[in-house]
């Protein structure tokens, strides 16, 4: 992925500049013509690589992540909320941040901010840092007055949305490490040890058994054409990122993704949590439910759900309420549906919506916390059976030769 530097205009003919990461230009313009822009120029920029910087100063020109989001958010609400100056506010974060590509970011927020620029609209300057729900929800909360509160709502967002890729990321680490061990285990036997083997076995003179044999030819056949395998591997994986980069591939494996045995149910469980929750946070910050849903829609990473997303949109636009096209999707179980409906009769929905991201968050934990026990004796199964096999073929033309000799 590459760093693209651009200019572009607003609707108002304002001029906007900074900096999108993605793959194409393409992609970049697509970005920001979604966010309003005319683009005027757009440029490249040079890989970190060539850049003379320490590893220090590497890490400090990553990209902002979640954690360090959530941090900056709290600390500006509290300012706000003490009664310091917009400005001011700025500058402390400036000076304490430790991230140096998020103090750079805010050096210039603040700049805008001086000149009379909305801090909603300098935070949509910088995309790859400050994301459309967090500038929409900045704007709503500069309208109504309450900046303070909704910059404490994105950080509560942010923490949560970190602490459920966390529990994800933890849950697949063991399993992960286990695979790791038992082809790396494979890998040094097939092309270390076995081979050492192989000429031993063909000049005893014996009808090898079966296991032996197929074990000898998988073995000269990995260990004679590895470059056929590993070239057929990365063509494919590169086949397989080039189809799911076109939006109909994106489609079809998102819908996979959905459907698919085992890990479907868990997949459709964070996107849920991820689509209440991001909802919910954007109703009770004040932003209008058709633009919520549209930043939603962006948000969402699954192009099925966001499509889903996209045809409430149009439900609402001819009057209905949100539950009904919700249902039709045939993706948001009764639940979700049914809490939706309340809380639209109710005047609470984003409550509801918060209660069911909540409700899902311990689903999401409680299917990982399953499939690891399930996928854990699998994957020492599968270790145990491979090493076995390798055993086996070794152990058995061995007895047969010392049977021989008695």
């Amino acid at each position: 992925m590459a760093t693209f530097r651009y200019s572009a205009r607003d609707a108002s003919g304002r001029v906007v500049a900074g900096a999108i990461d993605a793959e194409t230009e393409v992609l970049v313009i697509g970005k920001l013509q979604e966010m309003g822009f005319f683009v005027t120029s757009l440029q490249k920029q040079a890989g970190r690589g060539e850049f003379r910087l320490g590893l220090r100063g590497l890490r400090g020109l990553r990209r902002v992540g979640l954690r360090e989001l959530t941090v900056f958010a709290r600390q500006f609400a509290t300012m706000v909320n003490a009664g310091l100056s917009m400005v001011r506010t700025l500058t402390i974060l400036e000076q304490q941040t430790e991230s140096q590509k998020l103090r750079q970011i805010v050096g210039e927020v603040r700049k805008d901010v001086e000149e009379g620029m909305t801090l909603s609209d300098s935070f949509g300057k910088h995309p790859e840092t400050f994301n459309t729900l967090m500038v929409n929800m900045v704007r709503a909360g500069e309208v109504g007055g309450v900046l303070d509160d909704v910059l404490n709502r994105v950080a509560t967002f942010f923490e949560k949305d970190l602490s459920l890729r966390q529990k994800v990321r933890a849950a697949i680490t063991y399993p992960a490490a286990i695979m790791t061990f038992a082809l790396g285990v494979i890998f040094f036997l097939v092309f270390f040890i076995l081979p050492q083997f192989i000429g031993f076995f063909k000049g005893l003179d014996l009808v090898l058994p079966l296991p032996t044999r197929v074990l000898i030819f998988s073995t000269e056949l990995l260990t004679g054409y590895w470059y056929v395998f590993l070239g057929f591997i990365l063509l494919g994986l590169y086949g397989f990122r080039m189809y799911i980069n076109t939006p109909a591939g994106r489609f079809r494996f998102d819908t996979f993704k959905l459907r698919v045995p085992v890990f479907g149910p868990l997949v459709r469980k964070v996107t849920i949590s991820r689509f209440t929750r991001t909802l919910g946070t954007l109703i009770s910050s004040g932003v209008p439910i058709m633009q919520a849903l549209e930043v939603v829609a962006k948000a969402v990473e699954n192009k099925v759900v966001s499509q889903a997303i996209e045809s409430v949109r149009s439900s609402i636009r001819e009057g209905e309420s949100i539950a009904v096209p919700l249902q039709s999707s045939g993706l948001f179980p009764p639940m979700v549906v049914q809490m939706t409906a309340v809380g639209e009769e109710t005047g609470t929905l984003d409550s509801m919506l918060q209660k069911v991201a909540d409700f899902y968050d311990a689903e999401v934990e409680t299917t990982l916390a399953q499939l690891t026990s399930i996928l854990e004796p699998l994957l020492i199964m599968f270790l145990g059976f491979v090493v076995g096999f390798i055993v086996l073929s070794f152990y058995m033309p061995l007895y047969q030769l010392i049977t021989g000799i008695k």
